[in-house]
């Protein structure tokens, strides 16, 4: 796959991670299932390349991957191949519609549920062969606050915690965010609100959850928590016909309220994060 890598991708990619390389990594997580997470990732990445970077999504979800599904994808080789050693790395990653690459799970990797040292070594090894060959990589983690999902989230320097105005999304961003700054000693954590009702609502929710991680999450002298608040993805009828199309909202409807909310998320990270790293 010479067209999506530039340079190729050399056979012997080392094993560890360089510090350096991982300021091109964002994790984008979330709490709970169901609050947009994968469609945020896919169109985000779709809006970043659209800005002339090279962007790769890595499907982090290792035992309930959907990123396929969304893309309408159907690969040949996924991660699970490229980890048990019967495919390469670069012939695993695919071009996406909206031109940037992916590099696919597949659903039920039921061995990778759980971080193993095989599992630890084999997810490093990925990224010190992907990073050095893009802009951005970004990271489409599983749901919640699994040993797997933590230690992806622990390769990125920058995580989007993806939530909607619902109380039962806010209450798990709430404690995925504890978790990240009690064990990761993370001081910055980024916030996209999907499918908020009015404008401004997203700040307001990332304003309250700021009290709250204020008053009952204890951190260290000098090194208060800052949630910044990205960006609102408002509710948007545009968004749920795309997803029954398998087709990304980026390329199916650009010019609807929901996609220009991510072509400006694309715009800010590009401008507040990604530019520091290139």
């Amino acid at each position: 796959m010479a067209d999506v890598l530039t340079p190729p991708i050399p056979s012997d990619a080392p094993a560890s991670v360089p510090l350096t390389p991982l300021g091109k990594v964002i994790a984008v997580t979330s709490g709970k299932g169901g609050v947009g997470k994968t469609f945020v990732s896919a169109n985000l990445a779709a809006a970043l390349a659209k800005l002339g970077l090279r962007v790769l999504v890595l499907d982090a979800d290792l035992g309930l991957a959907n990123l396929d599904v969304v893309l309408n994808l159907y690969p040949k080789l996924t991660l699970h191949d490229v980890f048990t050693g019967k495919a390469k790395l670069e012939d695993a990653i695919v071009r996406a519609p909206g031109g940037f690459s992916v590099l696919l799970a597949g659903s039920g990797m039921v061995e990778y549920s759980r971080l193993t040292p095989e599992v630890r070594n084999d997810f490093l090894r990925i990224m010190g062969g992907l990073v050095p060959h893009y802009d951005v990589v970004l990271l489409d983690t599983g749901a919640g606050i699994s040993d797997v999902v933590l230690f992806a989230v622990s390769l990125a320097s920058e995580v989007i915690v993806v939530a909607t105005p619902e109380p039962t999304s806010l209450t798990d961003a709430y404690a995925t965010v504890k978790v990240l700054v009690g064990q990761q000693k993370r001081q910055t954590i980024r916030m996209v609100i999907n499918q908020t009702a009015r404008l401004g609502d997203g700040r307001a929710i990332t304003v309250q959850l700021q009290q709250v991680l204020d008053r009952f999450v204890p951190t260290e002298p000098g090194r208060p928590i800052k949630l910044v608040h990205m960006g609102d993805i408002p509710a948007d009828p545009a968004v749920r016909q795309a997803i029954m199309r398998r087709q990304l909202l980026m390329q199916a409807t650009p010019s609807c309220p929901a996609a220009m909310a991510i072509s400006q998320l694309a715009l800010k990270l590009e401008e507040t994060v990604i530019s520091r790293n290139k």
